[in-house]
């Protein structure tokens, strides 16, 4: 496939060095915007969403290294690729780059071919990750169609999103596991897509054979989020939340800590938010009743106790919003 130009921010205090990087990256059809300080690359940036960024080092208001480590912090701006240019040698320096998350370095004065080639190869890594973006955001598009397929469930997903990850942050879990979190909440029952319509929306009791297919919707979305190493994470979440201590849970029939934790949270929140909001087969019940139904689920040995009660106190003590302010917060980042 031939190599599609690309939209690139040069930041460089010196109008000249930027009007000489203009000029070499034009040969290859790139389209150029031009900063002069930190902050105009940050505001650049913001506005116009590049696909590459080159940052001198030495710049005003905010250095190369202050650009790159803030591009690098926001979820919105992190997967952009970012170059240092400079003249600086000594190998400190270099490791402050790294350090802020830079993904390429040039060193002045440069070399045009060594640009070019670096550009282009930069810029054909961020199409493969727009790519999987693309496809990550098509599968969180379809756990959300499947909720609205059900009225009764509208906001349910972002709900559990922002629950799970309320208790996971109760618990001082890391952040790589708080994005698992947010994640698994909106894609827990992706795999309701399967589910026939008629078993789905029945406003009364399932059938054993009924609800045999049901159970099959945490396979079926342990399936589609394999296609997606950025959703690994997730997967044991999707595949597991209805597993229960005492192993008459599905799918696998885990006991105990075979059930992943982040799993466990999220099948703690998801009954939760069943008791409490409607269903076809029962109205929404109070909090307090809420609230005692996940006690029972510990009393019976169905959840951990410790992570019922930590959720719980959220709940009791206002430390997390219920119902439609949970849906306004939550959704996967």
């Amino acid at each position: 496939m031939a190599d599609v130009p690309g939209r690139i921010v040069v930041a460089d205090d010196d109008p000249a060095n930027v009007e000489v990087l203009e000029r070499w990256l034009g040969r290859d059809g790139h389209v150029v915007y031009r900063a002069f300080n930190g902050e105009e690359a940050m505001a650049i940036v913001a506005q116009q969403q590049p696909d590459l960024v080159l940052l001198d080092v030495m710049m005003p208001k905010l250095t190369g290294f202050e650009v790159c480590l803030a591009l690098k912090r926001d979820p919105a701006t992190r997967l952009i690729p970012v170059v240092l240019v400079t003249a600086l040698q000594n190998a400190g320096d270099k490791i402050q780059g790294i350090e802020a998350g830079a993904d390429d370095f040039l060193t002045k004065p440069i070399n045009p071919p060594e640009l070019q080639a670096r550009v282009r190869s930069l810029l054909r890594l961020k199409r493969h990750t727009d790519d999987l973006d693309s496809a990550e955001a098509v599968i969180f598009s379809l756990a959300l169609t499947i909720e609205a397929r059900d009225a009764f469930t509208e906001g349910h997903c972002q709900r559990l999103s922002t629950y799970a990850t309320a208790l996971g942050e109760a618990l001082r879990l890391p952040g790589d596991d708080l994005q698992a979190l947010r994640n698994g909440g909106v894609l827990h029952d992706i795999g309701k897509v399967g589910v026939p319509d008629a078993i789905l929306l029945k406003r009364g009791a399932l059938t054993p054979d009924e609800f045999e297919i049901m159970k099959q919707h945490t396979v079926i979305g342990d399936r589609l989020c394999g296609t997606l190493r950025s959703l690994k994470r997730a997967r044991p979440i999707v595949r597991h939340h209805h597993e229960r201590l005492d192993g008459s849970g599905y799918p696998d029939g885990l006991h105990g800590e075979e059930i992943p934790l982040l799993a466990q949270i999220i099948g703690v929140v998801d009954v939760f938010d069943a008791v409490a909001e409607a269903r076809p087969y029962k109205p929404a019940a109070p909090l307090d009743h809420a609230c005692r139904e996940l006690e029972l689920e510990a009393t019976r040995g169905w959840k951990r106790a410790d992570l019922v009660g930590e959720f719980l106190a959220l709940v009791r003590e206002g430390r997390v919003a219920i119902g439609q302010d949970a849906a306004a917060n939550g959704g996967a980042q």
